[in-house]
């Protein structure tokens, strides 16, 4: 696996929160979202995923407050500066971890795809943003837990990252940035599973907002949404990927790069596990409408990802409000 460095410092980390929050938040509300490597084409498959070692599951963990909706408070936006200087934002979701500081997304919302190396630039994340809103402050990431295969070789079976966080902050009329408490402390945090069969349906969440193939735009990428769908096998094409999995999904590639796809999900605890992250969109039908969200599939491999990041502890960067 390959460790990738983010705001390794408590004093860079305290610079990159201030790049977000400064001015009213203005660069997370000008941000737009990431259109790299958002669709491809692709067909449906009719074989059954066949698992390299024994299941896994990874218990959720319900937040200690639960605001009103169905919503899970555990998804959120991952905002950085990609190569052309500009910000950007992918869908992330919260999972359990040890030290409650793990991000989920997908591997290229965290590694530069347009640059020979290294992370993107001021990787945050904000869970629940809607409209402009931090309703449980801004979390710096620390490092990221990659594959090797995906950052050396770019393999898209392995297109999925683990990013560790510090505990979140905001920042006072002051000027101030004040502690504001450990990332799955106030969201919660979803389960996680690997090695498991197609499940027969999952919910995805993320912020679709990138165009369709005819020019329409269903989304607009302020607030969360949900799509509930079957899962498949799927051969794709022009992505290197030997085994992709897919699910009848309507949201466009932009903006829900990195969207969770749960299972078990249900309203009442808004917890679930992760078994799925979209890498991409796809028109198998080519019917002019996206129907199809892309994913590597979890097994041994990424078990081993998320263990390396789960263990991994990280602290805060400001003093307790």
């Amino acid at each position: 696996m390959a460790i990738v460095p983010l705001a390794s410092t408590v004093t860079v980390a305290q610079q990159v929160a201030r790049f977000w929050l400064a001015d009213g938040a203005a660069n997370l509300k000008n941000a737009t979202p990431y259109a790299v490597q958002t669709a491809v084409s692709g067909e449906r498959l009719a074989t059954d995923i066949i698992p390299d070692g024994p299941p896994v599951s990874i218990e959720p963990r319900e937040a200690q407050t639960s605001p009103a909706g169905e919503m899970p408070m555990t998804s959120g936006k991952v905002f950085f500066v990609g190569s052309d200087l500009q910000p950007h934002w992918c869908t992330g979701t919260v999972v359990q971890s040890k030290f409650w500081n793990v991000v989920a997304t997908a591997g290229h919302c965290l590694l530069d795809n347009e640059a020979p190396a290294g992370p993107l630039a001021k990787w945050v994340f904000v869970p629940g943003y809607s409209e402009g809103m931090t309703p449980f402050g801004l979390y710096v990431g620390k490092q990221g837990v990659t594959h090797y295969d995906f950052d050396d070789i770019r393999d898209y079976d392995r297109d999925y990252a683990f990013g560790n966080v510090y505990n979140g902050v905001v920042l006072s009329s002051t000027d101030v940035l004040t502690d504001a408490g450990k990332l799955t402390d106030n969201v919660g945090g979803q389960g996680i599973t690997f090695n498991q069969p197609l499940a027969p349906t999952v919910d995805v969440f993320g912020y679709p907002a990138g165009p369709e193939p005819d020019g329409s735009r269903p989304y607009t990428g302020e607030t969360l949404e949900r799509s509930t769908g079957s899962t498949f096998t799927m051969k794709v094409t022009g992505l290197p990927a030997d085994r992709p999995i897919g699910v009848d999904s309507p949201f466009t590639g932009e903006g829900s790069l990195g969207s969770s796809w749960l299972t078990q999900y249900t309203s009442d605890s808004r917890a679930g596990y992760l078994n799925g992250i979209t890498i991409s969109v796809s028109d198998p039908d080519d019917d002019g409408r996206y129907d199809t969200g892309v994913s590597p599939y979890f097994d041994s491999q990424s078990f081993m990802v998320y263990q390396k990041a789960a263990a991994y502890w990280t602290g805060s960067i400001a003093y307790k409000s």
